[in-house]
């Protein structure tokens, strides 16, 4: 058994914060909370922890019941986005104070920091205080005391939002190997799909305190339960717009339509929801069965390699995200090429229709 909650809500005053949640995540593996910001993820982590109890239902850890028990009675760690260190401790002694707490042999100790230190690459910093170092390194003091504790639960909120590019990019691919042989459970909370595609594992959508969906990173991503989960899964947000089913086509105006996959063309004739994240719609016809859109530009963003424009189509809002340097005006006229075969659709009931 692993982290569970069993009809968990979390009520302050006569705000409800977390409403009536049944989720088990996956035992000795890594598990992402995928989320906006005031979704509910940080709440969610500190019930896990024992930081906060449920105004109702039961939370159980490893086949027992902890609902109730303090945080300092579980194995449990927890990093925070906003570092906290102690002041008056050189690195070492900072990484070292958990196992110092649980009175481990000082051989152990060194072995143990050292190992963490150098993957890490704080190993050149052990005699430092934080004063002395930069947010980013006292950010990974912090991750470094999670793992060198061996937590049966290791919950991360955000834990690489203050670091520099490179080095969150190289934590991204380390961290699910630097538990992979731990056997501890991780929660790690981002408000990233990107980050949370890059770690794998299990992800559960967070919005507005509830779980819309959780399950294999890569399924959640391609084939959301749900429009919320298909939100909540695509930066820049997933372009919606309501579409007409007649006959074996769809219809977004008299002038769009396309032929429906062949598995949806039994579909009764109605009114659906469509969904196309915005790197499948594209400024050149350079895929096949890419159809054409007219579009009016709203904002045009350059970042880099990528623009991200913001288009008006047809009374929708939509964004393209694309490769290359593409300067657009506010109010120029374009056309967007939509990759109609990578289209989601979604039913009255805003739930994904599988073919």
């Amino acid at each position: 058994m692993s982290i569970e909650f069993r009809q968990v809500v979390k009520r302050v005053d006569s705000d409800t914060h977390i409403y009536e949640t049944d989720l088990r995540l996956e035992q000795g593996g890594f598990n992402v909370l995928l989320g906006t910001t005031l979704s509910g993820k940080t709440t969610l982590l500190r019930l896990m922890a024992g930081l906060e109890a449920p105004s109702s239902g039961q939370i159980w850890f490893e086949g027992k019941n902890v609902t109730g028990v303090p945080v300092q009675k579980r194995s449990v760690s927890m990093v925070y986005q906003q570092f906290i260190n102690y002041p008056n401790f050189n690195v070492f002694s900072n990484i070292a104070s958990p196992l110092k707490v649980a009175r481990v042999p000082k051989v152990d100790i060194e072995r143990k920091v050292e190992k963490i230190a150098g993957l890490l690459k704080l190993d050149n910093l052990l005699g430092r205080y934080p004063s002395e170092l930069s947010g980013g390194q006292q950010q990974r003091i912090a991750i470094a005391r999670a793992l060198v504790k061996d937590s049966r639960l290791v919950l991360l909120d955000e834990p690489l939002a203050n670091l520099d590019y490179k080095l969150r990019e190289e934590l991204r691919d380390e961290m699910p190997k630097l538990f992979a042989d731990t056997g501890s459970t991780v929660v790690y909370s981002t408000t990233e799909p990107l980050e949370a595609l890059m770690l794998g594992g299990h992800t559960a959508t967070v919005d507005q305190g509830r779980i819309s969906q959780y399950g294999l990173t890569s399924e959640g991503y391609r084939y959301p339960d749900n429009l919320t989960s298909a939100r909540v899964f695509s930066d820049p947000p997933i372009n919606t717009a309501q579409v007409r089913k007649q006959g074996g086509r769809f219809f977004l105006n008299q002038s769009v339509s396309w032929l429906a996959p062949r598995s949806l063309r039994s579909l009764e004739d109605d009114i659906y929801t469509m969904a196309i994240r915005p790197h499948h719609l594209m400024l050149n016809a350079d895929k096949s069965g890419a159809i054409r859109v007219d579009a009016k530009v709203k904002i045009a963003e350059l970042s880099g390699s990528e623009s991200v424009i913001h288009v008006d189509v047809d009374g929708n809002d939509w964004v393209s995200e694309c490769h290359g340097i593409h300067p657009f005006d506010t109010g120029d006229r374009t056309e967007i090429y939509m990759q109609v075969d990578r289209c989601l659709y979604f039913d009255q009931q805003q739930q994904l229709i599988r073919g």
